[in-house]
């Protein structure tokens, strides 16, 4: 039997895992649309745990304002970096340049 945590984390991959090319989301975005509005940090350990799996795009997910913070879940590289880039979001100083033009509220788009 899953725990709630675990169908919690469940959640959060299927919305995770629809953030088109391109764009991306935040922690608190997902968990407001999970209906768990205070579950932003719960969201992150989420994403930790996902970045092995390749059906979710954990890259994609920042804090509310852009920022990388979950860069060091991706082996202390410029990986997520390097992952944005390549779908064509610019990068600076760890934050997203034009964030909300490549944000992606799953409240609006699911």
């Amino acid at each position: 039997m899953k725990t709630d945590k675990q169908n919690f984390f469940e959640s959060v991959y299927q919305v995770a895992s629809q953030i088109p090319y391109g764009m991306v989301t935040s922690y608190g975005a997902i968990a407001r649309y999970l209906g768990s509005a205070r579950s932003a940090r719960m969201v992150g350990y989420a994403m930790n745990g996902a970045v092995a799996r390749e059906d979710v795009p954990a890259h994609r997910v920042v804090n509310r304002k852009g920022l990388l913070t979950g860069k060091n879940h991706f082996g202390g590289s410029k990986l997520m970096q390097q992952l944005l880039e390549n779908e064509g979001v610019r990068i600076k100083d760890d934050q997203v340049v034009d964030f909300d033009s490549h944000f992606w509220d799953p409240a609006r788009e699911l």
